[in-house]
């Protein structure tokens, strides 16, 4: 038998390779052919080809020489990805948001419109999605870019046919969402994906932001529940069928409070945004399910601001709920820092001293293990935002768009504009650098 690698074997180690330069040159740039096998360790004729191949496939380009360096001039690398978008949609109970950049991280879009949540059955609330989804692919194709990829992200247990087994701020059980959508947008050319939102918050945190790179990180959502996005050694922390991190299901008092799960005293159910409305603002509890949450954020906000004793009360207890539940976090996956995400951002100056206080006292570790909690700066749209690094950092581990794949007509930036349609929307923004990503430990996207 013939000994050595078969044709797939060094298609394989090819596709690596050409990812392992790419990623270089992601977090390099400007850098030469000589640098990349300095670092890598390919030899230069390896390295010339490769970078052949990601210009031809419009992932880099040459930026010109360079004389400030020992020897004869270089002609630098650069990440290019113009043509291409990455997108992602984040669903929560009041709003849906979504992100598209292009492959060098520039943000392309971002949108955000009122959602109905529990008050939408999941038929009308796959149109909904499906229909804001398309108005951002068409706005990215017309600037003359193709879309690599989808991803959705929803408050709950999804698996991994990107079916929502259970989404309980939605009321959504066994919604074949990610199945539904590609047969609304008419199988589209792209993947499309559904993943829980708070592992695409963490992606996001560990890609971007002040906190990109670090490998031991959690981010708990802060909306209709509390989910937990776990990075642990640089990589989502997914479990066997995809559901890990439900630490808002966490039963802290037996005889406490309903919890839409059906248990009674989970961790959603003492210490989320709608228990915390309904504790603080009854006259807003009266009306029914809570559709829209920042105006009663603002509401606690504005109370606690003018030290009302009722409202500081509340957030210091919920406050106090976090902080156990991320000495349980800390327990358990020793992370580097904790983020609190969603609304819990905005009400962060009054709930990070007693969760700080909690955090310290019932963590085992000496000083909570290194752990910090603070506040992301990521806001709202952080799974959203994730959705599209999700595709970025798929492209990074080496699903490359093929030869010849890229757009002959020259992306052009997009156009401030606003969204159409029903329901209020932010005015999209204009292309802005992203904060550099770091792929070198980018965490991968399952």
């Amino acid at each position: 038998m013939p000994s050595g690698p078969q044709p797939a074997d060094l298609a394989d180690v090819r596709a690596t390779n050409l990812a392992v330069v790419l990623r270089y040159v992601r977090a390099n740039a400007p850098c030469s052919r000589a640098d990349i096998a300095a670092a890598t360790g390919l030899n230069k004729a390896t390295v010339s080809s490769l970078v052949a191949d990601l210009i031809e496939r419009r992932l880099i380009r040459e930026t010109g020489l360079t004389e400030n360096r020992i020897g004869r001039p270089a002609t630098m690398l650069v990440l290019d990805g113009q043509p291409y978008a990455a997108i992602g949609l984040e669903v929560n109970a009041d709003q849906l948001t979504v992100h598209a950049v292009d492959l060098a991280g520039t943000e392309l879009l971002s949108w955000r419109r009122a959602f109905p949540g529990l008050d939408a059955p999941p038929g009308r609330a796959v149109s909904t999605i499906a229909a804001l989804a398309g108005r951002a692919v068409n706005r990215v194709g017309a600037q003359g870019r193709r879309v690599l990829g989808l991803t959705v992200g929803v408050p709950g247990l999804v698996d991994g046919t990107g079916t929502v087994r259970l989404a309980t701020g939605l009321g959504w059980r066994d919604v074949p969402l990610a199945a539904e959508l590609r047969r609304a947008m008419r199988d589209p050319q792209f993947e499309v994906a559904v993943e829980n939102d708070a592992n695409l918050a963490a992606l996001a945190e560990h890609r971007q932001g002040p906190y990109a790179g670090t490998d031991n990180l959690v981010h708990l959502t802060g909306g209709a529940g509390i989910g937990a996005g776990v990075v642990a050694d640089g990589r989502l922390l997914r479990g066997g069928r995809g559901f890990a991190g439900e630490l808002g299901h966490v039963p802290l008092d037996p005889a406490g409070p309903p919890c839409p799960c059906g248990r009674r005293g989970c961790l959603e159910a003492v210490a989320g945004i709608p228990a915390l409305v309904r504790r603080v603002l009854p006259d807003t509890a009266e009306d029914g399910p809570l559709t829209d949450f920042a105006p009663e954020v603002e509401r606690i906000r504005g109370s606690a601001r003018q030290g009302d004793r009722a409202t500081l009360t509340a957030l210091d207890e919920v406050g106090r709920q976090l902080g156990y539940a991320a000495s349980l976090l800390v327990n358990l996956v020793n992370p580097e820092v904790v983020l609190l995400g969603g609304y819990f951002v905005d009400l962060a100056p009054w709930l990070l001293p007693a969760a700080e206080a909690e955090l310290a006292a019932r963590a085992i570790a000496p000083e909570a293990g290194g752990c910090r909690l603070v506040a992301s700066t990521l806001g709202p749209g952080a799974a959203a935002a994730g959705g599209a690094a999700r595709t970025l950092a798929l492209v990074d581990a080496g699903r490359l768009p093929p030869v010849g794949s890229a757009p002959t007509t020259p992306a052009r930036p997009a156009e401030p504009t606003g969204v159409s349609g029903t329901g209020p929307a932010t005015a999209v923004t204009g292309p802005t650098p992203a904060t550099p990503a770091t792929p070198a430990t980018a965490v991968a996207a399952g």
